[in-house]
């Protein structure tokens, strides 16, 4: 079993960056593929960047690609989400999430969630 804690989130101009983290427990963090969603008020959770568990193969949702650059530190236990030229569409609370297996943006084969880390994007 994996927990998963999120932080990083705040409160900026649009135009900033921002760097979301998720230190994970266990021992086999280096086995889960991890994934970062975000959800917006009143909309449905949506998967924005996943990694793989070897080889740091990665794959971005179209609305982010070149603005997000997801990553990992297996021996730090940490996952990370760089997100640059924020815009006031990313204002959302952001999860990570890890699974066993192959990456995945769905959001239905992730077994392990964060609590989530609000981000909001003032214009």
């Amino acid at each position: 079993q994996v927990q998963l804690v999120e932080s990083g989130g705040g409160l900026v101009q649009a135009g900033g960056s921002l760097r979301l983290s998720c230190a994970a427990s266990g021992r086999t963090f280096g086995s889960y593929a991890m994934g970062w969603f975000r959800q917006a008020p009143g909309k449905e959770r949506e998967g924005v960047a996943c990694i793989s568990s070897v080889r740091d193969t990665t794959h971005y949702a179209d609305s982010v690609r070149g603005r997000f650059t997801i990553s990992r530190d297996n021996a730090k236990n940490t996952a990370y989400l760089q997100i640059n030229d924020l815009k006031p569409e990313d204002t959302a609370v952001y999860y990570c999430a890890a699974k066993p297996g192959t990456m995945t943006l769905n959001v239905w084969e992730y077994d392990y969630w964060g609590q989530g880390t609000q981000v909001t994007v003032s214009s």
